[in-house]
């Protein structure tokens, strides 16, 4: 409960964020232009979210034809838990990685990179499908996205401060009008990577949850994060926006992309996790079982 309530004041603080831009720019006026267009942005988002994010990576959608075991994987997982399937996709790159996208548990989607499949185990693959239904069943898909809108605009409209709002009658003149073009799109970053490293703590834990062996996620943390750190994720470098949907952020690769981090540290998670399986046993659930990937690794 207590990760929804600060996810929920940090979004409300970048909304402020928002009008305190329009605010500068156009006054109370301004303010409401800034909200009206956060909202009309953020309905935006709810409605196509999943195409945009599925199509800037370059994902496809599988079938159980066409990656079987996969499909299969994440079926079985979804049912064990209780939720409704959601679509599949397979992203052609050779960095181990995955996420989830799409508005409602009733219209998500996952993705898994071929180098997942490749690299990883079935069982590590199964945690980091768990973890993915995990985001679905929390809204997070969601709120990552409208948090990337966000902060877009937030950084777009900053810019436009100094064409509007660098006249000399201002708070500050041009060196308010500079402050805010530098300041206020770090602090949108800032809330976003707060929010997203949030979100990734409750994904592994109720992910851990749906699979039922959360050793089987933190391996796949630790591999996935070793990968990432030498191989290229040539879509998500063009598109450093869905960075943080990732389950491991996919710009570590260059070392200048971990400036700002949208994860947690791995090892954090990773003994989290290793602390979650020392723990006794919880409560049974509503989940219902599900079938377990068998042991090998293609790779």
């Amino acid at each position: 409960m207590a990760g929804y309530v600060k996810t929920a004041v940090l979004m409300a603080g970048m909304t402020a964020l928002f009008m305190g831009i329009g605010a500068f720019l156009g006054g109370s006026q301004g303010a409401v232009i800034a909200l009206i267009v956060a909202g009309a942005m953020n309905l935006f988002t709810y409605w196509n979210s999943d195409k945009a994010v599925l199509s800037m990576t370059g994902a496809r959608e599988v079938d159980a034809r066409s990656a079987p075991q996969l499909v299969k994987m994440v079926h079985d997982l979804a049912d064990g838990a209780g939720m409704p399937r959601p679509r599949v996709f397979l992203i052609d790159t050779d960095q181990p990685n995955a996420f989830a996208t799409g508005r409602n548990p009733s219209n998500a989607a996952v993705a898994a990179t071929r180098g997942l499949l490749e690299r990883l185990s079935p069982q590590e693959v199964a945690g980091v499908m768990a973890h993915e239904l995990a985001h679905i069943r929390n809204h997070d898909t969601l709120i990552m996205t409208i948090t990337a809108t966000m902060a877009g605009a937030i950084s777009m409209l900053a810019n436009f401060a100094l064409f509007f709002g660098g006249d000399r009658d201002r708070p500050g003149g041009m060196i308010g009008t500079l402050a805010l073009m530098i300041l206020a799109p770090l602090a949108a970053g800032l809330v976003q990577m707060a929010i997203s490293r949030s979100r990734e703590y409750e994904a592994d834990r109720i992910g851990a949850e749906i699979c039922g062996q959360p050793l089987w996620l933190a391996a796949a943390l630790t591999r996935i994060d070793g990968f990432a750190r030498q191989i290229d994720n040539n879509a998500a470098e063009r598109n450093p926006a869905v960075a943080h949907m990732f389950i491991i952020n996919p710009l570590h690769a260059h070392k200048h992309d971990a400036l700002f981090s949208t994860h947690p540290n791995t090892a954090n998670r990773v003994a989290a996790l290793q602390a979650m399986a020392r723990a006794p046993a919880p409560a049974p659930t509503n989940m219902r079982p599900t079938s377990l990937p068998r042991a090998g690794r293609r790779r």
